[in-house]
Formats: structure tokens, sequence, C-alpha cells
């Protein structure tokens, strides 16, 4: 993103894999700029009436992948709001490059070890990896998926704590610094 374009941004739009962060990094980068936060699987969650989880075992995952696209694309319609995306969202093709030029996309960039252990650590609920093979079939979906996540404007390193990340991440939007509190 040119500098120019950065003091224009009035989203952003956090990205990654599932366990990278975008969930617990969004609030305190939203806290940081005086914004709003939202995690798009909870604003899906909540208009079904039903946990992610839930709404794939009773409706299947494209039921909730165009579920997650509309309201998506009506989040992204908002104003001075930090989003966490689903870690799916992201993995089609356009999705990234066809964001407005006001909404800044960053990939919390995590080693896929790291990234297992977080899983783990979460205790489940992540229906593209119940079942025996986790750890294989996550592998094999961040291979797919990185290259889309790779189109955000910007990659920040996802390790460390919640805070550190977000000032990362508004270290890379410098238009943005200036807003911060």
């Amino acid at each position: 993103m040119a500098s120019d374009d950065a003091g224009r941004v009035k989203r952003v739009l956090l990205v990654g894999f599932m366990g990278s962060g975008k969930s617990t990094v969004g609030p305190e980068l939203a806290a940081l700029l005086g914004w709003t936060f939202l995690d798009i699987d909870d604003v899906v969650a909540e208009a079904v009436g039903l946990p992610v989880p839930a709404i794939f075992s009773r409706h299947g995952e494209a039921f909730f992948r165009a579920r997650e696209h509309e309201t998506t694309l009506g989040l992204l319609s908002r104003e001075s709001v930090v989003l966490a995306s689903g870690g799916g969202w992201p993995a089609a093709p356009g999705r990234l490059e066809d964001l407005d030029a006001r909404t800044a996309s960053v990939w919390l960039d995590v080693p896929v070890d790291e990234l297992l252990v977080r899983l783990e650590r979460s205790g489940g609920g992540r229906p593209l990896l119940d079942g025996p093979e986790a750890g294989r079939r996550a592998r094999e979906l961040l291979e797919r998926r990185a290259p889309f996540y790779g189109k955000a404007t910007r990659t920040v390193d996802g390790g460390g704590t919640p805070m550190d990340v977000a000032r990362r991440v508004l270290a890379a939007l410098p238009g943005l610094a200036t807003e911060a509190r």
C-alpha cells in the first residue's frame, strides 16, 4: 500500500490460518485505534443461531461459506472497524485482490508447527480438522491457502503476545499509526 493510500484506510481485515491469532489480536488492534472489533465467524454464528461447528455439521461447509461470504461483504462496508476473517474466506480467487483501497488486509503469518500447538491448546472446535490426522490435514490446508493469504496488503509475524502482534500490524500500516491512541 502506498503511503498516500495508508491515510485513507477505514478498516483492517485480519486474515490467516485458524489459530493464527486473528480473534485475539483483533481486539487489541481495535483498542489501539479506538475502533470496533468484529469476528466474522461470531457474526455468522449469531445470524444463523448456531456455533460454527454446528453450522458445519447440520448444514455443511458450502452453506457456511455462503453465509460467511455474504457477512464479510456486508462488514467490509463499515468504517473504523477491525475484522477477523474466517480462515477460509480469503482462500478464494479474487477475494483479497478485490478489496477497496480503504481496506488494509493483513496476513498474520505463523509457522505451521506453532499453529498446531495453538490449535491443540484451544481444544478443538475446528470442523475442518476434526478426526484423525488433524496435523497432516492442517499442513495440507495451510499449503493450499498460503498463496491466497499472501495477497494481503501486508504480512506480519503472528508470533508473540496479542498486543505485540497488534503493535506490529499498526507499524506495518503507517497511516494508521497516527490514529492510534
